[in-house]
């Protein structure tokens, strides 16, 4: 027959169990090569937190290395715009200086015109 544990048994397991942990943790401790992991350990830590930072400041450079490669980008196109601007400006200034040159032109050839009308006109009268 299945004998079933009762609560006396099942709570000197657990002291049992326990005390087996505390053993085993005094003997960890008292381990001659415990300085020796312990110190592997903070070297593979320091190691780690050194690969962290390198690869944090390399993130930091690409971050900057592309903000400046946008300014310079903006820049250009702000350049860009500009003498797209200048030569506009330039454009309406040239087309405005030929309009008055040919309104000039127009004025100077109706002047003349009708100064020959008008000469046409004195020597009908005299004659």
């Amino acid at each position: 027959m299945l004998r079933t544990k009762d609560y006396s048994d099942r709570r000197s397991d657990a002291i049992n169990a326990k005390s087996a942990l505390l053993e085993k943790f005094k003997s960890a401790t008292a381990a001659p090569d415990l300085a020796e992991k312990l110190a592997a350990r903070a070297e593979v830590a320091r190691l780690r937190d050194a690969r962290h930072a390198a690869r944090e400041a390399e993130k930091l450079r690409a971050q900057q290395s592309a903000a400046a490669e946008a300014a310079a980008v903006a820049e250009a196109e702000a350049h860009r715009k500009a003498a797209e601007a200048a030569t506009l400006e330039a454009s309406k200034s040239a087309q405005a200086r030929r309009i008055a040159l040919v309104l000039s032109d127009e004025a100077a050839r109706k002047t003349a015109r009708d100064l020959r009308y008008a000469k046409r006109k004195a020597a009908q009268r005299v004659a």
